[in-house]
């Protein structure tokens, strides 16, 4: 759905983006902090993560939804099969293809990781934010992942939304 946006209504936007973005970078580098330490960067961590909510995937289609290149991943996928994380076997429909699994092992580590962060989240919120501020960055993170899957084109200069 497409409106039309006033010049007030673009700047308030920007700047919402703006603080959005600041937000989440500073609570993505804190959770990275508190992070397991595994040694998995998070271009890894994501794949697992996609592989365990999608399940086996070709290259190229694992590479579309983490919006990369499928050449990007090869050494990700190198290492990750060299750590017993994945496995990567051929596909019966069609044997051309191989499809990439996340393992057991992989899975353990995924869960633990996120387990940890989301200990270290609830702790935070439950001594920072009131019950209000938590629901309502519960809805956020709804919208967040409905932003995440937005398929829009860029409309306002990149230039404009910089800051």
């Amino acid at each position: 759905m497409t409106r039309f946006v006033t010049q007030a209504d673009s700047e308030e936007i920007i700047a919402a983006a703006r603080a959005l973005r600041r937000g989440t970078t500073e609570l993505y580098r804190r959770l990275r902090s508190e992070r397991m330490s595994h040694g998995l960067s998070p271009t890894k961590l994501s794949v697992l993560g996609r592989l365990a909510l999608s399940g086996p995937l070709t290259v190229t289609v694992l590479a579309s939804q983490e919006r990369v290149q499928p050449q990007s991943l090869t050494r990700t996928l190198a290492d990750l099969e060299e750590s017993k994380l994945i496995v990567r076997r051929q596909n019966q429909v069609d044997r051309r293809q191989s499809l990439t699994e996340i393992t057991q092992l992989g899975e353990d580590l995924l869960k633990n990781d996120a387990r940890s962060q989301a200990t270290w989240l609830a702790l935070a919120m439950s001594s920072v934010l009131t019950p209000a501020e938590r629901e309502l960055l519960r809805v956020a993170g709804q919208l967040m992942r409905q932003l995440a899957e937005a398929d829009v084109s860029r409309e306002l200069n990149p230039a404009e939304a910089g800051g």
